[in-house]
């Protein structure tokens, strides 16, 4: 995927984005500021990717998603589109 070789983690040990505990803080550290938080996140919802730090979520995190939104077919479909209506609506007039 085009996405993932602009991803923050890149940089990184990819074990510092598996980890547990108290230490996922620093995990989530990385993914704040990364440019593609939201394709890495959507990618994990929608392969159902069990472990690890991904677009700021832990595993915990995901799986509690996943059981609120049960209706949602594509996670990718479902960020882009909230993006972009975000982006329209922080844009100045």
């Amino acid at each position: 995927m085009e996405w993932e070789e602009r991803a923050s983690c890149c940089a990184v040990d990819s074990d510092e984005m598996f980890l547990d505990g108290a230490a996922q803080s620093h995990a989530k550290s990385i993914c704040k500021p990364c440019p593609v938080r939201t394709e890495c996140l959507a990618h994990a919802l929608d392969q159902r990717i069990q472990h690890g730090m991904w677009g700021g979520m832990t595993d915990r995190e995901r799986r509690a998603l996943l059981r609120r939104r049960p209706d949602v077919r594509s996670w990718a479909e479902l960020l882009e589109n909230a993006r972009r209506q975000h982006e329209r609506t922080a844009a100045p007039a």
